[in-house]
């Protein structure tokens, strides 16, 4: 989107990534919610839903400029129910002024006549003047003498209690004429926090409320918006002894992290790798890259990152090197083969392994990396390429504790929610288990939609349908798109995704565990990539039902 001339007050459209632009309002930011760094930006509330983010000029358009535009290339129900508020929100704002100003008018005259019918001789005017202040003196007096007694219940209560026996509404909503399109301003802002949270949610509307939010616009914003929530890791021992921790909410605060001093390393520049390394840039570390590939790496020399000619060299000038690449066997190479990783291990070294891989590839790598005194963790990363470049992802993390506290800032830059597992080889299952869910429910997808299309039934009206439903989610809105658009653009390889069934299926047969369910959705993924389907995206696997 062009750069426009804009200021607070203003309707617009806000376009976040790849996402369809969506109607707004400027307004001002809660006071604590810091403004990003870099270009020039707007708060924009969002019509519809209870969101908001910090916007790009950018990427906004004036609302009425661009309506008709908008609306061409956006169908959506949750997208014209949005518009829906836009316009009614306007109707309101013209019929306030409409009637403010026709009160403005009818009070002036009103006073002037008055002042007419009024406006006494001087005789009059000083015997009433006198008479006037007599009354004054005298209500004055009966009114203290009432609220000193007690005998008046109004004078009896507190204001407060007043306040709230007069007015049935919960503080901060407006009138209910008017909530359903009221925007809060920062005044408001203020009196709506009840908590950490609630500082960056907008009261949801009449229209739209909370639980009907679309979560796929939702989620994305939220990517967007500043989170001032620090969460303390809580270790729960649980019956069977083992260790769970829960979640650490380490959403990186849009530039206002603190980056270790700690020099860091990245190996492998991939999908992942790459939206990885660009958010450690910009939380200000230190890094240096290397990938097979050397040209993947001039993006981000250029961005600031250092230039390292082999894993050993990385290793052995860095800190901390982290590493993400494609399989076991691209794992194990890295570090054991010609000039990897363990020729730059030495005591105090640390090396963070976020490949997705089975858990006695990890277990291997791990004892190695120790035999030479260095420090080890497996961090693979639940998400695709988009949430890899928002800094979303999703880690789950095994090994060295002090190393994953080491690794804190880190984790805040590239994700918002670190999970520590315990031992090396929990987070590997772990992965294995959530992606073979997720590849799992993926191959249903595809076949629920390839089923509608034979029995004549519309593909976008079972989107339409599943999006409100309890299935509803960013994942199954995104996938289906890309199966109605026929773009299979990679966000997730299906080779990988196909490979982590594999993986998972071989993890439930070690300990004697049934997984027909992934193992009939490997099947179907490996005839996807029997049709050259490898290098696309996961979604691809539609294609293998309509072959």
């Amino acid at each position: 989107m062009a750069a426009v001339s804009l200021r607070l007050g203003d309707l617009v459209w806000g376009k976040l990534g790849r996402y369809p632009p969506w109607p707004g309002k400027i307004v001002n930011p809660p006071k604590d919610l810091k403004k990003p760094r870099g270009k020039k930006c707007f708060f924009v509330k969002f019509f519809g839903t209870e969101d908001h983010a910090w916007i790009k000029v950018e990427q906004l358009k004036p609302y009425h400029a661009h309506k008709e535009e908008m609306i061409k290339i956006n169908k959506g129900k949750r997208f014209q129910q949005a518009v829906d508020a836009v316009e009614e929100f306007l109707r309101r704002a013209k019929g306030k002024d409409q009637t403010s100003s026709h009160n403005s008018s009818d009070d002036k005259n009103r006073r002037n006549s008055s002042e007419e019918r009024s406006r006494p001789n001087s005789g009059d005017e000083k015997r009433k003047l006198s008479l006037s202040e007599g009354k004054v003196k005298k209500n004055m007096g009966e009114g203290k003498k009432r609220v000193s007694s007690g005998s008046s219940e109004r004078g009896s209560k507190s204001p407060l209690k007043r306040a709230q026996e007069q007015s049935p509404r919960k503080r901060g909503r407006p009138p209910k004429d008017e909530k359903d399109l009221t925007i809060p301003e920062s005044s408001t802002v203020k009196g709506m926090m009840a908590g950490p949270m609630a500082a960056f949610k907008w009261q949801p509307t009449a229209s739209e409320p909370v639980k009907d939010a679309d979560p796929h616009f939702h989620h994305f914003l939220l990517s967007q918006t500043e989170k001032a929530i620090t969460k303390k890791l809580k270790i729960c021992e649980e019956e069977t002894g083992s260790t769970s921790i829960q979640a650490a909410d380490s959403t990186a605060v849009n530039g206002s992290i603190t980056p270790t001093d700690k020099k860091i390393g990245f190996l492998g520049l991939g999908l992942m790798g790459s939206g990885i390394v660009s958010n450690l840039l910009k939380m200000g570390h230190t890094v240096t890259v290397w990938n097979r590939t050397a040209e993947k790496c001039d993006l981000f020399i250029q961005e600031g990152a250092r230039l390292g000619r082999t894993p050993a060299e990385v290793v052995s000038t860095c800190d901390i090197t982290f590493a993400c690449v494609s399989d076991p066997k691209a794992a194990k190479d890295l570090v054991l083969g010609p000039s990897g990783v363990l020729q730059g291990i030495r005591p105090g070294k640390c090396y963070v392994d976020m490949s997705t891989v089975d858990a006695d590839t990890v277990t291997e790598l791990a004892q190695v990396i120790v035999s030479r005194g260095g420090r080890f963790l497996e961090a693979p990363v639940s998400g695709n390429q988009q949430l890899s470049n928002d800094g979303m992802l999703v880690i789950l993390a095994a090994g060295d504790r002090g190393l994953y506290e080491d690794c804190s800032s880190c984790f805040q830059a590239m994700g918002k929610t670190s999970f520590f597992l315990g031992e090396v080889g929990n987070a590997a299952k772990m992965m294995l288990i959530v992606n073979m869910v997720q590849g799992s429910f993926m191959a249903t997808i595809a076949e629920g939609l390839t089923l509608a299309q034979v029995t004549g039934q519309s593909q976008q009206t079972l989107l339409d349908i599943l999006n409100q439903g309890q299935l509803a989610s960013i994942f199954l809105d995104q996938k289906c798109q890309n199966i109605l658009q026929g773009n299979f653009k990679p966000d997730f390889y299906l080779k990988y995704i196909q490979k982590d069934l594999r993986l998972a299926i071989a993890l439930g047969d070690a300990v004697n565990h049934p997984t027909p369910m992934a193992a009939a959705a490997n099947e179907v993924y490996k005839r996807a990539k029997a049709l050259d389907q490898s290098d696309n995206d996961m979604s691809a696997v539609y294609r293998a039902y309509i072959h």
